[in-house]
Formats: structure tokens, C-alpha cells, sequence
């Protein structure tokens, strides 16, 4: 997001426990990008385009949800929202990844971890910001 005040918008928030410095976010989610992504050639490449990507295509829509929930409307309860089918959907993948290659549904495990955080952390924002 490129709003100027967003930085300003989201220091002001208070966050939960445990809520890690800016910093940890991209390198985070870069790697979790990049271990999906993996996840999923493994999967077209032993089933081609299939049923079984239906689910990494449904969790990448919710993930891009998102960002414009949370920052760009500056909703915490708009980010809840998304974030719950996200982790739902995660949950999907990862059992008809591993059905399909369980080494494509072991590479989901690390994002259903972050994303379990990422909701606890959104929930903190909702709980701690009220309105």
C-alpha cells in the first residue's frame, strides 16, 4: 500500500503481544509466497491444471483480500473477515496438496502457521482498537 498516512494509521494501532516489528512481515511473507508457489507447481506438475488447485487458487484470492481490508480501508473487523476464509481455505490446500504430493502439502504447513499468527495478531487489532 502506498497511502503516506498509513504508516501513521497502523503505528497507532494497538497491537498484541507478540506483534513483531515491521521488518519481519516482508521477509515472512516473501517466504511464504515462494513456498506456495513451489507447492503448487509440484502440484500442476504431477496433476496439470486440476480440481486440485482450486483451493491454493481460492486462499490466494482471501490472501489479496486482505491487505486492502486491513490497510486500505484501515478495518481491522474488514481484515477478520477475510482472514478467517483465508485460513480455512489454507486448511483446504493443504489436504488436497497432500493427497496429491505430500511434499506439496508439507511446504503449506510453514503458511498455515504464519497465517494462524496473522489471524491471532488481526484479532488483537480488532479486540485493542474498537472502532
Amino acid at each position: 500500500m502506498t497511502d503516506p498516512n498509513l504508516s501513521t494509521w497502523y503505528d497507532s494501532l494497538g497491537k498484541a503481544p507478540g506483534t513483531p516489528p515491521n521488518w519481519v512481515f516482508p521477509v515472512v511473507w516473501s517466504s511464504q509466497y515462494v513456498l506456495i508457489g513451489i507447492a503448487a507447481w509440484l502440484v500442476w506438475r504431477d496433476s496439470g491444471i486440476s480440481r486440485a488447485l482450486v483451493p491454493w487458487f481460492t486462499q490466494l484470492f482471501f490472501n489479496f483480500l486482505w491487505s486492502p481490508a486491513f490497510f486500505g480501508l484501515h478495518s481491522p473487523g474488514l481484515g477478520l473477515v477475510a482472514i478467517l476464509p483465508l485460513l480455512a481455505s489454507i486448511v483446504w490446500t493443504l489436504r488436497i496438496f497432500w493427497r496429491v504430493r505430500p511434499l506439496a502439502g508439507a511446504l503449506i504447513v510453514p503458511y498455515l502457521v504464519w497465517g494462524c499468527y496473522a489471524a491471532y495478531l488481526n484479532v488483537g487489532f480488532f479486540i485493542l482498537n474498537p472502532g
